[in-house]
């Protein structure tokens, strides 16, 4: 009988580890939010979740592009980078009298080339993404403060006819819709719709099986005839394309140009990538993960500022945030004994 109760006890212990091992990142975000709500009686309003989705949406659409680069077992530091210049292209042609579409189109555009370049290079002259990256943080951030000499440029919103142009810019990163009394911010919207296309891309279609595959073996994964020099590129392509648009919102939100727009931003992409499951080796997670990541880090950010934390004891704490998340991920990812 104590033999048969031994059995069922380490069953069900090895059932409740599984389903956290399954679901930590839920636990997780679940652990933060009963904490946020203790420490504030507001934090479960209408008001506080859309500021959250409208203060995070960019720096989430940029988590999207780095968990396209971990899962292929890389990591992008110049994503914050990119955003400046996606910010600093759309608000210079803008000023030029383009049109708000074609603004937004070339900024993207630039972005995913140079994030091309980026992933052409790792690819195919078999550098270390990290080290590449690096480089291009610092060389794009210049190319940023070289459109306009490191000025910012201001008054986005009167730009165009009556500012017609300039409203329908800002409408990008700081616009609202309204549905059933509640204003949902434009930009929190596009960050839900793209994590939702990007789910679909990398669980139905040949490019993501092809990145879980090189993520997790690289070399298997080209013996088996996959496209691996291809995939491993178009996912740096997506990074630049995701940081550049989230740039663009920014810069549309916050109505100012800046070359400095995002600085940091890479940490909190890898941060919230990791919280949400994606093993920095590459190969497993997802970008469902990765938004959940986002919120985590939020609601973080807004108990820190609620509890009067200074900003630098915040990056501490971050920074020991990311430590933990990697010592969760190496516990989820080992198998039972």
């Amino acid at each position: 009988m104590d033999m048969c109760n031994d059995k069922l006890n380490a069953v069900i212990g090895t059932n409740i580890v599984e389903v956290f091992k399954k679901y930590s990142v839920l636990f997780l975000l679940g652990f933060f939010i009963v904490v946020a709500s203790l420490v504030s009686s507001n934090f479960f309003s209408l008001s506080n979740f859309l500021n959250l989705l409208q203060s995070y949406a960019a720096p989430g659409v940029i988590a999207i592009g780095m968990t396209f680069t971990i899962l292929s077992s890389g990591t992008d530091l110049s994503v914050g980078s990119f955003a400046a210049l996606g910010g600093m292209v759309s608000a210079l042609l803008l000023t030029r009298g383009l049109p708000v579409g074609l603004c937004v189109v070339i900024a993207v555009i630039v972005g995913s080339l140079l994030g091309t370049v980026n992933g052409l290079i790792i690819t195919f002259f078999n550098m270390t993404p990290f080290i590449v990256s690096l480089a291009t943080m610092v060389s794009i951030r210049g190319l940023a403060m070289l459109t306009t000499d490191g000025k910012v440029i201001s008054g986005l919103i009167k730009l165009g006819k009556d500012g017609a142009s300039g409203a329908a810019f800002c409408f990008l990163g700081g616009g609202t819709i309204t549905a059933a009394g509640a204003r949902i911010p434009v930009a929190g919207i596009t960050w839900i719709l793209l994590t939702v296309i990007t789910a679909y891309v990398l669980r139905y279609t040949m490019f993501g099986r092809g990145l879980y595959a090189i993520g997790g073996n690289r070399e298997a994964a080209m013996l088996s005839g996959m496209r691996v020099k291809l995939f491993n590129t178009l996912a740096w392509t997506v990074s630049g394309m995701t940081s550049a648009y989230a740039g663009v919102m920014l810069t549309a939100w916050l109505t100012v140009a800046q070359p400095t727009l995002a600085a940091g931003f890479e940490l909190d992409a890898i941060a919230a990538t990791v919280i949400g499951g994606t093993a920095m080796s590459g190969g497993k997670g997802g970008v469902i993960g990765t938004f959940a990541g986002v919120f985590i880090l939020a609601i973080i950010t807004n108990l820190f500022n609620l509890m009067g934390l200074p900003s630098y004891y915040q990056q501490i704490f971050k920074g020991i945030i990311i430590v933990a998340a990697l010592l969760l991920n190496q516990f989820v990812s080992r198998e039972i004994d």
